[in-house]
């Protein structure tokens, strides 16, 4: 595979770029989803094909072709160097790159049980038994299940000399539960919302245990029927660790993506109020904590062992102590702000994309405050709300609101009734800022958010972000329902 790079490589050279690189990828995937007791979905699908990013006359350029041969390789080539010298035309300086070292390397993701393996009979059998225990409970009208497979070959080589093919199976699962009366429907899902996507074969399925959970949130979803409305009001909440993720993921994750800080990605999904001269500057939280970018951790959606400019995976952090400190950058952006180095974000969809700013997996490092059990136990009286339901965001990623699909009020240490339509705002540095106790390490669990957009065209990314559950004091709960006012 390594000879198509070469290929493109030397053409890019020739027609007058001054930095090059070639991304291959051979990708499979395989998307089996049930409904009630019926596969309503069963898809295979292959990509082949080779992408070409090239600097030339100062600007990027960009090229990609499943044509693999040398002709429709050296013209796509082409092609991207004539967009380079394009684009150079409007550029104020010509990019500059980050220095990184010269790579020779294969990385394999881990994995026990390749999915591709597992025949499809297998997959179906177990989403349908999960069905068919969630059916079983009086009052739930639809059963779901969800698996999901992919495994990318990839290739890449680039002018400096870097070398590098990366093996990564990617796996997900999901169940839910959705029970309906004359007057509103409510819905479970295990193990979150989107299903759960690690960087792990099929014995990320069997650790799960779909079938261990398929009754327990179907009697939830019969049982919010008839629950109350979540109070209003400014309550002590602890939020669940999924939940946080795709908090951490809007309101850290996004807003610490250099691209859109400096505003050269801002028109799909808006830019940042983490501006540059908040780096260092700005107390985005309290002092517990800290958020880190980890392409690195074993087994998360978000890891690799190189980015696709070709940068090693690495651990950095985004807040350290409450302190706002870095950003997901690339080899340019990161330069063009003082960086020595580049923060190894740049991930494309596939070989059809040119790469751009992602993130890897996003996380909250856990505290002190041990179990989620112990951490009620500390708070007293308060609301516990996890899974989520729905989210808005302002473009600059600054003012929020989130619904779950389950809450529970706790007193006096101990679970009292179930709520719901639970719903929380706020203000991310404000949010951030009331966060007084993290749970332990016991409870930290690697979310995997499989479907991340961002560009245009739009891209699709696969990010991560761990997180414990953890207490945010006074949080404005209760405004997407009628519940009372506590």
């Amino acid at each position: 595979m390594f000879d198509y790079l070469d290929i493109a490589l030397d053409a890019a050279k020739h027609y007058g770029a001054t930095y090059a690189d070639a991304r291959l990828i051979d990708q499979s995937s395989e998307l089996i989803e049930t409904k009630n007791l019926t596969v309503s979905v069963f898809n295979r699908g292959n990509s082949l094909g080779i992408g070409i990013r090239v600097i030339a006359g100062g600007g990027w350029g960009f090229a990609a072709t499943q044509k693999l041969n040398k002709k429709a390789i050296i013209e796509c080539a082409k092609t991207a160097v004539e967009v380079a010298k394009a684009s150079g035309t409007l550029m104020q300086k010509p990019l500059q790159l980050a220095p990184e070292p010269i790579y020779n390397a294969t990385w394999v993701s881990p994995h026990k049980v390749d999915p591709f393996s597992v025949s499809v009979e297998t997959k179906c059998a177990l989403l349908i038994d999960c069905a068919k225990t969630m059916l079983a409970v009086k009052g739930v009208t639809l059963a779901q299940g969800m698996l999901h497979f992919i495994r990318d070959d990839k290739y890449f080589a680039s002018s400096e000399g870097t070398r590098v093919r990366q093996i990564a199976i990617r796996s997900g699962c999901l169940i839910a539960a959705s029970a309906s009366s004359a007057q509103e429907r409510q819905r479970r899902s295990y193990p979150c919302s989107f299903g759960q996507y690690e960087l792990a074969g099929y014995e990320m399925v069997q650790n799960w245990d779909l079938p261990g959970h398929a009754q327990q949130i179907a009697e939830e979803a019969v049982a919010l029927l008839t629950a109350a409305n979540c109070p209003q009001g400014e309550i002590d909440t602890i939020i669940g660790s999924s939940q946080l993720g795709l908090q951490i993921h809007e309101s850290m994750g996004h807003p610490s993506e250099l691209d859109r800080a400096l505003g050269q990605e801002i028109n799909f999904a808006g830019a940042s109020f983490l501006t540059p001269d908040l780096r260092n500057n700005l107390k985005y939280g309290s002092d517990i904590v800290n958020l880190v970018a980890d392409a690195t951790a074993p087994g998360a959606l978000g890891s690799f062992g190189f980015d696709d400019e070709g940068v090693a995976a690495q651990c950095t952090y985004l807040v350290k102590d409450g302190m706002f400190e870095g950003y997901l950058s690339s080899r340019d952006t990161a330069l063009s702000i003082g960086l020595p180095r580049s923060g190894g974000a740049m991930r494309a969809e596939s070989w059809r994309f040119v790469p751009i700013i992602r993130m890897t997996n996003i996380s909250l490092l856990p505290g002190n405050a041990g179990t989620l059990q112990e951490l009620i136990e500390d708070t007293g009286s308060g609301i516990y709300m996890e899974t989520n339901k729905s989210w808005s965001i302002d473009s600059m990623r600054f003012n929020f609101q989130f619904s779950t699909e389950i809450a529970w009020e706790f007193k006096k240490g101990k679970r009292t009734r179930m709520l719901k339509n639970p719903s929380y705002s706020g203000i991310t540095p404000v949010f951030w800022n009331t966060c007084d106790a993290i749970c332990s390490e016991s409870d930290y669990t690697y979310w995997g958010t499989p479907n991340c957009g961002k560009g245009q065209p739009m891209q699709v990314m696969w990010t991560g972000h761990g997180a414990s559950p953890a207490r945010f004091r006074k949080l404005t709960v209760g405004i997407s329902g009628s519940g009372a006012k506590a």
